[in-house]
């Protein structure tokens, strides 16, 4: 489905228009099941008839539906795979329809990992029930049991004679038939497949790459005005006066003042923001309040809440086997999601009808907040996703959407809302800052006897213990994603939340203990593993980057972490040169390997493998969110710094086979290994334990002393 435009009438498409559009075909429902609850939508809020669809067009063509949205991590191209080994038809045969609510089955959002493992399982099985469907209609028409056909690009053939063929095309033409089976089909077995598995490149590749793809921002309508919002200067500042007398007499501009909601409106988007500049206003001056030299003990004395992530043993009995003792506190700074293309959103109300056209990861989040904001019923709302240029998790959060909205309904025209760089990171959810305590302790013989670990604000993802120690305890303070007490603006879920901290935190301490009894890193985790997986990987790992056993530090600048997110067991091994007089760090080569279970789309699984990696190199070296109390001090990428193409390492990935086990996530795995990685290379070549992220020149050159 096209995904941008310039006419309203494109988008505003009912489900029974766009039906009527189709031509025609059999339209196969399928039960959701037994997802987990927090993949649902809550009861009351369901309709009566909660279905995914796959719609049989009469061309043959498929139409695939899924409320997840694509933003870069491959799932257009991975989910039609999954799609097209089902129906056994050709994988350029399947067309994904995605995020519109009008059309797509309702989902929470598309985060955590969770398209494939999630969404992934019950479009294979709608898809086998549609095969089986087509299956049941041919053998009726060809007069032949549906034991006795076969198919192969949508041609159901009599087996005996494959000259007697229907196509599914012709069995659907003309006709819409709703139907379920008596029984389930079984799905394809992984020695069966012939497009899952096999390497394809992205479908929505060309279009990106030519400039045809639409994302929010290039949406255009008949009339439309461009928004330019005046901001708070800092989190907590309150308006107190307005002065907008020099905008009055301003040609084409509108100035709207709703509440809290001031914006100046033009045709053309440099006049609103020229007309917002002439704007006189006064904020009051919030009271001040952490900064990045106290935030981490503000953070310690805020946390209340605790939830224990897991639990094993007798904590003072395993201290009291403990030849070696640790303790060690480890810190990352807020972090901020940095995508290409900032928060934007176009709003269209016609006849009562609101039209959306939103960069968010919750499509049918900003269906709900919209029709709240608005006060009309949620079916009156209509939004269509377009690409995302990237989301992290930090387009979880529709406030353009709600803007735009807004400023639509009370000038009567469509209006855009879309940020500028300076408002994306005034208004982003950082990932948060954090602090990890660990104490642990091991025998004279390098195994693991305790292990005490407290996360504060960064969440429990990543914090489980996978290593073999009998006497632990994992325990998480405070909420990640909030605002007001603890943190002094927004924080939010940032790719695999959580864990990037954690499994710095963890691997930085592991290769610690490892150091103390001068034995090899590798082999100090090898021994202290009982789980096959992590072992294999590492193996795998190991064998590609060529490691030589040798306790750390050895001077050479080269250090591995592993880590599980998402289902996905990840080991990274990098090669790390330190300039000691700056304290500047280079990442040189990096292999990761991962089993990530059945890998759908290799050549995309490698893709995000890649990706996650160089986006690790960020905040593992140089992300920092400047701030004084709720002011944020970044406006632009000349003073936040995200990897340059020159830190771009040789990446070599390699992917462990497992077809035992469904597919888990992979758009978020290899990160979380990226801060322990670099941090235990810095060790293994200078011998200074750096035990905060970034690892900027200048925490590098204090934990070296410049020697």
């Amino acid at each position: 489905m096209k995904q941008g435009g310039d006419k309203q009438g494109k988008y505003a498409m009912t489900r029974r228009a766009f039906l009527k559009a189709a031509g025609g075909g059999i339209m196969v429902l399928f039960s959701w099941g037994a997802l987990p609850a927090q993949e649902r939508r809550p009861a009351q809020e369901l309709p009566e008839d909660f279905n995914a669809f796959l719609l049989i067009n009469a061309d043959g063509k498929v139409s695939c539906f899924t409320g997840k949205i694509e933003m870069g991590q491959g799932i257009i191209t991975s989910l039609a795979q999954m799609c097209a080994e089902e129906l056994r038809v050709s994988f350029e045969s399947v067309k994904m329809v995605m995020g519109e609510t009008d059309l797509c089955p309702y989902d929470m959002g598309t985060f955590g990992s969770r398209s494939t493992r999630f969404f992934g399982p019950p479009l294979r099985q709608a898809a086998a029930e549609a095969k089986a469907v087509l299956f049941e209609l041919a053998s009726a028409r060809l007069r032949v049991p549906p034991s006795g056909l076969d198919v192969e690009d949508g041609v159901i053939f009599d087996r005996k004679d494959r000259t007697r063929q229907v196509t599914y095309g012709q069995i659907a033409k003309g006709k819409k038939i709703e139907r379920r089976l008596v029984s389930t089909p079984s799905l394809r077995q992984p020695t069966d497949f012939s497009i899952i598995g096999k390497p394809h490149m992205r479908s929505d590749g060309p279009a990106k790459v030519t400039g045809e793809a639409k994302y929010a921002a290039d949406v255009r309508l008949p009339g439309m005005l461009y928004a330019a919002i005046l901001r708070p200067p800092a989190h907590g500042a309150h308006l107190e006066s307005l002065d907008a007398s020099a905008v009055s007499g301003m040609t084409d501009v509108r100035l709207i003042r709703d509440g809290d909601l001031v914006a100046t409106l033009a045709p053309q988007p440099d006049v609103a923001f020229v007309a917002l500049s002439r704007i006189k206003a006064r904020f009051d001056t919030p009271p001040g309040g952490p900064d990045p030299s106290t935030i981490y003990s503000h953070l310690l004395k805020s946390a209340s809440e605790a939830e224990t992530v897991g639990e094993a043993g007798d904590l003072p009995r395993g201290e009291g086997q403990a030849a070696h003792k640790f303790e060690a506190s480890y810190f990352n700074a807020y972090v901020a999601h940095a995508t290409i293309e900032t928060h934007a959103a176009l709003v269209s109300i016609e006849k009562g009808r609101v039209n959306v056209w939103a960069s968010t990861q919750r499509p049918f989040g900003v269906k709900d907040e919209v029709a709240e904001a608005l006060g009309v019923p949620s079916r009156q709302v209509h939004v269509v996703t377009p690409f995302l240029g990237g989301g992290f998790g930090g387009k979880s959060f529709n406030r353009q959407a709600v803007e735009a909205a807004r400023l639509a309904k009370l000038t009567g025209r469509p209006v855009q809302v879309a940020r500028s760089r300076e408002e994306e990171f005034f208004f982003d959810t950082f990932r948060p800052a954090a602090v990890v305590k660990i104490r642990s302790g091991i025998s004279a013989a390098g195994e693991l006897t305790f292990w005490e670990y407290d996360v504060y604000f960064a969440g429990p993802r990543g914090a489980e213990q996978f290593y073999a120690v009998a006497n632990h305890r994992e325990t998480s303070h405070g909420s990640p994603f909030s605002a007001g007490k603890a943190h002094p603006f927004a924080t939010g879920p940032w790719r695999a939340p959580g864990n990037n901290t954690n499994t710095f935190a963890r691997e930085s301490h592991i290769d610690t203990m490892a150091a103390q009894l001068r034995m090899d890193p590798l082999e100090f985790r090898l021994k202290n593993l009982r789980d096959p997986r992590m072992a294999a990987v590492l193996s795998a790992a190991a064998e590609r980057f060529g490691w030589m056993s040798a306790p750390a530090p050895a001077g050479r600048g080269v250090g591995l972490a592993c880590a599980v997110d998402a289902g996905t067991y990840v080991a990274a091994m990098a090669q790390v040169d330190v300039d000691r007089a700056t304290g500047r760090a280079s990442v040189k080569r990096v292999v990761c390997a991962q089993d990530m279970g059945i890998c759908v789309n290799p050549e995309g699984a490698r893709m995000q493998m890649e990706g996650c990696i160089t986006m690790g190199l960020g905040y593992a070296l140089a992300e920092e969110v400047g701030f004084n109390g709720g002011q944020i001090l970044e406006k632009n990428f000349d003073t936040y710094r995200i990897p340059r193409f020159s830190w771009v390492p040789s990446i070599e990935t390699v992917l462990v086979d497992n077809r035992d086990l469904a597919p888990q996530g992979g758009g978020e795995p290899p990160i979380v290994c990226m801060g322990a990685l670099v941090a235990n290379a810095i060790f293994d070549a200078t011998g200074a334990r750096v035990t905060s992220l970034p690892m900027t020149p200048a925490r590098v050159r204090a934990a070296t002393g410049g020697r």
